[in-house]
C-alpha cells in the first residue's frame, strides 16, 4: 500500500505544479480534448444527416429520438461505471485507445446500415442502425471518465476548472466537426459516406493517442497528507458521494441541462429544415456549426470566469452556470418563435454561449468532491445520471411530444386516417401531395416539433435553480478546495 509520506516525496509539488512540464501538460490536455472532440463527432453525426436519413428510412419523430438519444445511451451508461472502476487502477491510456478504436469502427459501420434477411427474418435497416448506435455508446463509455482522471493528475485543483472547461469543449467543438463535415458531405455523397470518412480516421487517433500520452502517477496533484490508498471500492465511492449534496445537486442541475441540450441538439437540423428547407449541408453551415462554435466560447468562459473569481466566490464555478442556464431560456424561444433565419440564428448562438458552462461546473465539481482514488468512479455515477436521463431521454422525449402534437393537429383537421409524417418529408414531398394534404404538413409539421422544442427549452430555467441550490454546500463539499494554492 502507497503511504500518504511516499506519495509526496515522489510527487513533490505537483498539488501546485502538476504532472510533468507546462508545455507536456499542454500537449495532453489538447490530445485529450481532440479525443472528446472525436467523440461528440461520432456521437453527433446521426442527427447532422437526420434530414437525409429521416425520409430514407421512413421514421418517426420518436424513433429519431430513439436513435440519437437512448439507443446510444442505454448501454453507455452501463458500461461507464465497469470501465471507470476498471480505470481507478489500470492504464486509462491504453482504456481509451481501445474505446476509440471501437467506437470509430462502430460509427463507420452505421453507414453499412441496411434491411437484412436471415432466413425467414427479416430485419430492418433502422434496426440495423440502432445496434450500430449501441456499439458507438459502449466504445464512447470508455473516454470521459478515465480522461478526467488523468487531468486531475495532469493539472492541480488550482488550475482544474480551466482545464476541464477547456477539455469540456469537446462537447460543442465536436459538434462542430460533425456538422461543418458531415453536413456537406451528405448533400454531396449521402449519409452512408458520411459515416464512412468520419468514423475510420478514428482509429488512427487511437494509435497516437497511446504513443504520445504519459499515464500520469494516481493522486499526483492531491494536497500533502492526503490519505493514499488502494483502489476505493464502488460501494465506498457511494458512501462518499452520498455524503455530498454537493455532487448531486449539481447532477441534478446538468441532467436537466443535458436532457434539454440533447434533445435540442438533436432535432436542431431537422427542425431547420423543415421551418426554412434548408438541406443538411446548408443547415449545419449557415446555423449548427456558428451556434456550436459560440458555445464551445462559452464553455470555456466559464470555467475561466470562475477560476479567476475562486479566490473571492469560491462558488463561482457554480452560479455563473445557474446564471446562464436561466438567462438562455428567452433566447431559445426568440429561436424558435422566429420566421427570420438570421433571429433565429442569433437566438440560438446567444442561448448555446450562455449556457454550455454548465460542462465545465460538472467535471470540475464532480472531481472535486472525491480523492484521487475515486475520480473516474464519481465520474462515471455522474454520467450514469446524466447521460441515462439526459441523453438518453431528452431526445426521446422531444421526438414522441412532437409526435403527439402532429397527431393532435391532423386530427383536427380531420384527416388523421392514414396521414403519417412521412408523406411530409423529403426533398419535393409537399409537391406530390394533394392541396389539402400539403396544408395540413404545413399546419402539423413543423409547427409541432418547434412546440416541443419551445417546451423543452423552458425547462432549462429548473436546472439554474438546482446550480443555485448546490452553492449551499459547496464549500464544505470540495476536497480539493476551488482558488487554494
Amino acid at each position: 500500500m502507497t503511504t500518504a509520506t511516499s506519495t509526496g516525496e515522489a510527487a513533490g509539488q505537483g498539488h501546485i505544479t502538476g504532472f510533468g512540464t507546462r508545455p507536456y501538460r499542454s500537449y495532453v490536455l489538447t490530445a485529450l480534448t481532440f479525443v472528446y472532440i472525436l467523440n461528440f463527432v461520432d456521437r453527433g453525426l446521426l442527427s447532422v444527416v437526420g434530414p437525409a436519413i429521416k425520409p430514407e428510412l421512413g421514421i418517426s419523430d420518436t424513433m429519431f429520438g430513439l436513435l440519437t438519444g437512448f439507443g446510444f445511451a442505454a448501454l453507455y451508461t452501463v458500461v461507464g461505471i465497469p470501465i471507470a472502476r476498471f480505470a481507478e487502477t489500470k492504464h486509462r491510456v491504453w482504456i481509451m485507445s481501445v474505446c476509440i478504436a471501437i467506437w470509430s469502427l462502430m460509427t463507420a459501420l452505421c453507414g453499412m446500415a441496411q434491411e437484412v434477411t436471415i432466413g425467414s427474418i427479416t430485419i430492418g435497416a433502422v434496426w440495423i442502425l440502432l445496434m450500430c448506435r449501441v456499439g458507438v455508446g459502449i466504445g464512447e463509455a470508455g473516454c470521459t471518465p478515465p480522461a478526467n482522471s488523468l487531468i486531475a493528475d495532469y493539472y492541480p485543483a488550482a488550475k482544474r476548472s480551466t482545464a476541464l472547461g477547456y477539455y469540456a469543449m469537446g462537447v460543442t467543438l465536436g459538434t462542430v466537426g460533425a456538422n461543418l463535415i458531415g453536413g456537406p458531405i451528405t448533400d454531396a455523397y449521402g449519409w452512408r459516406a458520411a459515416f464512412y470518412i468520419l468514423g475510420l480516421p478514428g482509429i488512427l487517433v487511437a494509435i497516437v493517442l497511446k504513443l504520445t500520452v504519459k499515464e500520469a502517477p494516481r493522486g499526483y496533484t492531491d494536497p500533502p497528507g492526503t490519505a493514499k490508498g488502494e483502489r476505493a471500492n464502488f460501494s465506498d465511492t457511494l458512501k462518499v458521494l452520498f455524503k455530498k449534496p454537493a455532487f448531486w445537486t449539481m447532477a441534478a442541475a446538468t441532467t436537466i441541462a443535458a436532457f434539454c441540450g440533447y434533445g435540442i441538439a438533436n432535432f436542431q437540423s431537422v427542425y431547420i429544415n423543415r421551418s426554412f428547407g434548408l438541406t443538411a449541408g446548408e443547415a449545419s453551415i449557415q446555423i449548427n456549426v456558428p451556434v456550436y462554435l459560440a458555445s464551445a466560447v462559452g464553455t470555456f468562459f466559464c470555467g475561466w470566469m470562475a477560476e479567476k473569481l475562486a479566490k473571492k466566490y469560491p462558488r463561482a464555478i457554480a452560479w455563473l452556470p445557474g446564471i446562464g442556464l436561466i438567462a438562455c431560456v428567452p433566447f431559445y424561444w426568440l429561436a424558435f418563435t422566429s420566421k427570420d433565419l438570421n433571429v433565429v440564428l442569433f437566438g440560438l448562438v446567444a442561448g448555446g454561449f450562455i449556457k454550455y458552462g454548465y460542462l465545465a461546473a460538472q467535471y470540475t465539481i464532480g472531481q472535486g468532491v472525491v480523492g484521487g482514488r475515486m475520480r473516474a468512479t464519481s465520474t462515471a455515477i455522474l454520467l450514469f445520471v446524466i447521460n441515462l436521463i439526459g441523453y438518453g431521454l431528452g431526445p426521446l422525449f422531444i421526438g414522441a411530444v412532437s409526435d403527439l402534437i402532429f397527431k393532435a393537429k391532423i386530427a383536427d383537421l380531420g384527416m388523421a386516417e392514414g396521414f403519417s409524417r412521412k408523406l411530409c418529408e423529403g426533398k419535393g414531398a409537399l409537391e406530390k401531395l394533394e392541396a389539402a394534404q400539403a396544408a395540413a404538413c404545413k399546419v402539423a409539421n413543423a409547427p409541432s416539433l418547434e412546440t416541443s422544442m419551445l417546451i423543452t427549452a423552458s425547462i432549462y430555467a429548473l436546472g439554474g435553480l438546482f446550480f443555485f441550490w448546490c452553492c449551499k454546500y459547496l464549500n464544505k463539499d470540495m476536497v480539493n478546495k476551488i482558488g487554494a494554492s
